[in-house]
């Protein structure tokens, strides 16, 4: 397998510096390993397997010399270098909103639809986090019965907000437990006109409010759903919630299908579908929970059972790191397919 020159843009943050994590784990295949921000973080120093790596700022020619750039320091900045990057022969990993329903973009979540990344490809997006852990379940089950219609209700952990997130609601926790005053600053979100508790609380606001008083989130499931599985007439509905949890997205989903289904049949088509891990045994107190899916790859799948009210539909519980499978892994292994296929 060739080496491939490599570069993060956006390598101080928390889906860069698991990217960096994960390109160690897996031996990705480097030559080399450039890591990218903005000026302020230029000069920040990270270990990566034993050597120092300095963080310079992002420049279209920091791309010179780039095979394969994974891009995660915000949708604006993907703008703002993409062309610049291609232009000099770099291929684009893309792990923001800002090209994912692009028609000539693939949007790819490896397991389920990495052939619709050809040759000549300079650009493959990233799904949405929360899009990915769902996909994962829905793909199997999809083209063995067809699915219909979809409603899924998220319960997204803080670090979806980023690293901020995380300290937030660990400083409003430790505020609570010394009887201070709990002030928020990151929800639903930093730039928000007014924010929220997310201490013992939840917030039913993920992202901007869009058409039909849905937010971007609940419509990125949406699309973004029916463009990985290839079915634009798929009825999906969302409602996305942020929780008081540090790590990991739930989601509750209710799949209705175009004919009758067999639950060991649904079982079986998740069991041995790459990725995925069942945990299904309520009598012995066994479902997926983020506390325990927190740092792994596999997207957990459990509460299986029958709509009480539909005779095509069915239950699940759905539970992913979405760091690493919802972001960094899976855009990982977006790089490793395409450098076994020589589309690099």
């Amino acid at each position: 397998m060739q080496r491939v020159r490599t570069a993060i843009l956006g390598a101080t943050g928390a889906v860069g510096q698991e990217l960096m994590a994960i390109l160690a784990e897996r031996d990705f295949p480097l030559q080399e390993l450039k890591l990218l921000a903005s000026p302020r973080s230029a000069g920040r120093k990270f270990d990566f397997q034993g050597e120092e790596l300095t963080v310079q700022a992002v420049s279209p020619e920091a791309f010179e010399d780039v095979d394969i750039a994974f891009f995660c320091a915000g949708g604006s900045i993907s703008k703002e270098y993409a062309k610049e990057a291609m232009a000099r022969g770099t291929v684009i990993i893309d792990n923001t909103s800002a090209f994912r329903l692009d028609e000539d973009v693939p949007l790819v979540v490896p397991e389920v639809n990495a052939s619709d990344i050809t040759p000549g490809t300079k650009l493959v997006a990233n799904p949405n986090c929360s899009t990915t852990i769902m996909v994962m379940a829905l793909a199997p089950l999809h083209r063995f019965y067809g699915i219909e219609r979809v409603v899924v209700s998220t319960y997204q952990a803080v670090s979806g907000v980023g690293a901020s997130g995380m300290e937030d609601l660990a400083n409003q926790v430790r505020a609570w437990v010394a009887d201070e005053e709990i002030v928020s600053k990151s929800f639903p979100f930093v730039a928000a006109d007014e924010h929220y508790q997310m201490a013992f609380n939840l917030v039913p606001h993920i992202d901007m409010f869009d058409e039909m008083d849905y937010t971007k989130e609940e419509w990125k499931m949406v699309r973004e759903t029916q463009k990985i599985l290839h079915d634009p007439n798929m009825r999906i509905t969302a409602t996305t919630v942020r929780v008081p949890v540090m790590r990991s997205h739930s989601e509750s989903v209710n799949i209705e299908f175009k004919q009758e289904v067999d639950l060991p049949k649904v079982k079986e088509l998740l069991s041995v579908f790459p990725g995925v891990i069942v945990q299904d045994d309520p009598q012995n107190l066994l479902y997926p929970m983020p506390l325990d899916v927190a740092g792994k790859d596999e997207v957990c799948v459990g509460r299986i059972r029958q709509d009480n009210s539909h005779s095509r539909a069915i239950n699940l519980w759905v539970v992913g790191d979405q760091i690493r499978k919802g972001a960094a892994l899976n855009a990982v292994q977006i790089g490793e397919y395409m450098v076994k296929n020589d589309l690099i």
